[in-house]
């Protein structure tokens, strides 16, 4: 005998809600990066120092990746189909990847610049009052991105706002590292653009890193729960007689699949084996805290 039953999501917004909001997230974070864009490249272009001009970079990648977002966000809120039964939210993990890629583009580019400088006799960057006052007003733009972006990440469960938010807290040490170098730079110290100009790319791709360890479990259907704390939860129902083929992955807005099979007395009729898997979906959910859930029957 071989029974299967299926168990809806529970979620607190639909995926449309959801995707809306995420999009009007990344809306409102393009517009704010373009302003910090703005200002870093008004000092980039005066001084000439590199961490600025990095800096600039970095914020000029951080519009592009928005975009990148919103399209994946866009692809990823589709219903599930005849083609992707699991849904599209994988798209918005792809996305994640695409953010690395710019985030190694930058760690490169700074590397490249910083090592060429070293290389050559230093000269002081033209500063003025009003550059530092520019970078702070942009470093305050980043800091308000980061705490928006991980304030409506952990709302509407997104791994894209909070891989974006991560980049963008980067952006922010790359910022400050502008300032320092500026500084610095006044101070005599003209070699310090070119060493914090390396520093930059290290956190830079720090940051690629922790990106792609959060993403990659999820595009290579890593388990969601241990496998034993599901056959633990299995085996609380009265009638479960064991447990096996257990199988269960996340999402990246952490919704999650389980598929398993559990055995129960070979006399049970279809009726009472139904119950027995609506009652095992039951505990995954409170136990889990929802879940979608496919239970299979087989005798003992």
């Amino acid at each position: 005998m071989r029974a299967t039953t299926q168990s809806g999501p529970v979620t607190s917004e639909t995926t449309e809600s959801r995707s809306a909001g995420v999009r009007r997230a990344l809306m409102f974070v393009l517009l704010l990066n373009a302003a910090s864009v703005a200002l870093k490249v008004a000092v980039g272009a005066r001084t000439g120092a590199l961490t600025v001009l990095g800096a600039a970079l970095e914020s000029t990648l951080d519009m592009l990746s928005n975009g990148v977002a919103i399209a994946a966000i866009s692809i990823a809120a589709r219903e599930p189909d005849e083609d992707h039964p699991y849904g599209h939210e994988k798209f918005e993990t792809l996305g994640t990847l695409a953010i690395v890629g710019f985030l190694s583009i930058t760690c490169f580019e700074l590397v490249r610049r910083s090592v060429l400088e070293l290389s050559v006799e230093p000269t002081a960057p033209v500063t003025r009052s009003l550059d530092a006052i520019m970078l702070l007003a942009s470093l305050a733009v980043n800091v308000f991105v980061v705490r928006y972006e991980q304030s409506r990440g952990r709302r509407y469960r997104s791994a894209l706002l909070m891989a974006d938010a991560s980049h963008t807290t980067s952006d922010i040490l790359v910022t400050a590292l502008a300032i320092a170098s500026l500084l610095l730079s006044r101070l005599g110290f003209l070699r310090a653009d070119a060493v914090l100009g390396i520093v930059v790319a290290l956190i830079i791709a720090w940051s690629g890193y922790q990106i792609l360890r959060g993403s990659i479990p999820i595009l290579v259907d890593a388990r969601g729960v241990d496998a034993e704390e599901l056959r633990a939860i299995a085996r609380t129902v009265p009638g479960v007689e064991g447990v096996r083929a257990v199988r269960s992955r996340r999402t990246s807005s952490g919704h999650l699949f389980v598929e398993l099979t559990i055995l129960v007395a070979g006399r049970t009729s279809v009726e009472a084996a139904h119950e027995l898997t609506d009652e095992v979906e039951a505990a995954m959910g409170r136990e889990l805290g929802g879940a979608e859930a496919i239970v299979h029957v087989e005798p003992a």
